[in-house]
């Protein structure tokens, strides 16, 4: 992971400022042809800092409590809205497997409703709008490939053994 957070989370970082300053430019300028070209490198360039952002938060060692359950509110939660955790974990898989191309699964709670529920997004769309983003796991490529080479599916089952659940139950109201 290091190459992963060393490289490409930093280019998303550097190339997000790169748009913010261009935009900042644009608009000083009044040109609003180049300010709604911007719109979607922002997107993608925040949203991938914004994603990545939040997983390193939700990966830990196992020393340090990766891979242990979660517990409390969001524990019950998944109880309710999956049937356990070995539920939520297949059906997680599931939507990860069936991302085409490049994407996110996320573990989300509706800010109307309360209740968790699993979203996909593709390339680095970020979750937003009703849904706040408790967990995510990243299906690009550059995350699995230097250990797993095409094998997704074990990466997949694999990172949940360093699910930080701590970090996801902070998130959970």
């Amino acid at each position: 992971m290091e190459l992963h957070h060393s490289k490409h989370h930093n280019t998303y970082v550097t190339s997000y400022n790169t748009q913010i300053e261009k935009l900042q430019e644009a608009q000083h300028k009044g040109d609003i042809q180049t300010q709604i070209a911007i719109q979607p490198l922002i997107n993608f360039h925040g949203g991938g800092h914004t994603n990545h952002t939040l997983f390193w938060e939700n990966l830990a060692p196992k020393a340090q409590g990766g891979g242990e359950p979660p517990s409390g509110a969001l524990a019950k939660a998944i109880d309710t809205q999956f049937g356990s955790l070995d539920q939520l974990k297949s059906q997680f898989n599931t939507a990860l497997a069936g991302i085409q191309g490049s994407g996110w699964t996320w573990l989300v709670q509706d800010t109307q409703t309360g209740n968790i529920q699993i979203r996909s997004y593709a390339n680095q769309d970020p979750v937003v709008g009703q849904f706040r983003p408790l967990l995510g796991i990243d299906a690009w490529e550059h995350a699995y490939y230097l250990q797993y080479q095409n094998r997704k599916a074990e990466y997949f089952n694999a990172i949940w053994d360093v699910v930080n659940w701590k970090a996801a139950e902070k998130r959970f109201k």
